[in-house]
C-alpha cells in the first residue's frame, strides 16, 4: 500500500492540472473576448504614449 500513497499526490496534481488547462482553453474567447482585447490595446497604447512623451522612443 506504500505505492499508493506514494502515487496519490502526483495523480491528484496532474488532475487539477488537466482541469486547470481545461478551464482556460474553455474560457477563451466568447463574449468577454473582445472586452479584454480592448482593456489591452488601450493600456499598451498608454504604454507608448508614455514612453514617447519621455523622449525615450526606440528607433
Amino acid at each position: 500500500m506504500d505505492y499508493v500513497s506514494a502515487l496519490l499526490p502526483p495523480v491528484v496534481m496532474a488532475a487539477f492540472f488537466i482541469a486547470l488547462v481545461v478551464t482556460i482553453v474553455k474560457t477563451q474567447g466568447g463574449p468577454n473576448k473582445a472586452k479584454e482585447d480592448a482593456a489591452v490595446d488601450a493600456a499598451l497604447a498608454r504604454a507608448e504614449a508614455a514612453r514617447q512623451a519621455d523622449g525615450s522612443a526606440a528607433s
